[in-house]
């Protein structure tokens, strides 16, 4: 199943199983304890991010050949980050490189899990059960201020505003009941940056989730992003940064292409 959060023209905020790119049955209840798909079909006038999450939480240097482009050692233990919820940005929502960060903001596309029910001390074998669903996310990161502005500290650098678009939709796992063998590109300006699957990545998805889960609390509608394949702007000869007036889209197998234009803070 997909599951849109949008709104009709109502203005209200709904989520609804998507019908085609206008169009949703409505879903009533709460997503994260008891739903039902109705049969009544609303139009959709505004995609939006399809979770507003509690927290979250991002892996870094998960693609072993990511991890190679960069010259970085292969982690022994996942690399964890925080991304602030101001970062959350819509579908076809622009993503506005900051003043204080000129000529170094970098796409990265990422498979994000969003979590279902509560979960803590979950071992990988149980990891899945706790799945909502997939969908598609863009670490937008500034790199000066991952590297030096940030103290060295990767939040500061990946948390400005927009810098999280999520969507376009959420895929239940029973459509995906193999999150580690999906395609998953990035394209910019029509162009193909990064071309990968989520094979290549160092940590599974079962393995992130008991990992993120030890000793805390997973909340029900917690999104973690599972890293970043190869083909990143900065790792690039010459570096390709984001400017305003690029289009860039995420697409992964199986659940769809997340689509942001570019533009400069006013």
């Amino acid at each position: 199943m997909k599951i849109i959060r949008f709104q009709p023209s109502s203005g209200a905020i709904c989520y609804g199983e998507l019908v085609d790119e206008t169009s949703a049955r409505l879903i009533e209840g709460n997503l994260f304890e008891t739903f039902t798909v109705t049969e009544q079909i609303v139009s959709v006038v505004k995609l939006l991010a399809p979770v507003t999450p509690p927290t979250i939480l991002c892996i870094g240097l998960n693609y072993r050949q990511h991890a190679e482009e960069t010259g970085a050692k292969i982690p022994e233990h996942p690399v964890l980050f925080i991304k602030a919820r101001n970062a959350l940005n819509n579908p076809g929502d622009a993503i506005v490189i900051p003043k204080v960060a000129p000529g170094q903001v970098d796409y990265e596309c990422e498979l994000a899990v969003i979590i279902g029910k509560t979960a803590k001390n979950v071992s990988p074998d149980e990891a899945l059960d706790y799945v909502l669903g997939y969908t598609c996310a863009n670490d937008v990161s500034a790199r000066r201020w991952q590297k030096e502005g940030g103290g060295k500290q990767w939040c500061r650098g990946k948390s400005f505003d927009t810098f999280c678009p999520l969507g376009p939709c959420i895929v239940t796992p029973d459509d995906i009941p193999n999150p580690n063998n999906l395609k998953i590109t990035t394209t910019l300006n029509g162009e193909t940056m990064q071309d990968s699957t989520t094979a290549d990545m160092i940590f599974d998805v079962p393995t992130l989730i008991s990992f993120l889960s030890e000793g805390t609390t997973l909340l029900p509608g917690t999104v973690i992003l599972t890293g970043t394949p190869q083909g990143v702007g900065f790792a690039r000869t010459p570096p390709v940064f984001l400017k305003a007036g690029d289009q860039v889209s995420i697409e992964i197998e199986h659940i769809g292409v997340l689509a942001n234009p570019i533009q400069e803070e006013s």
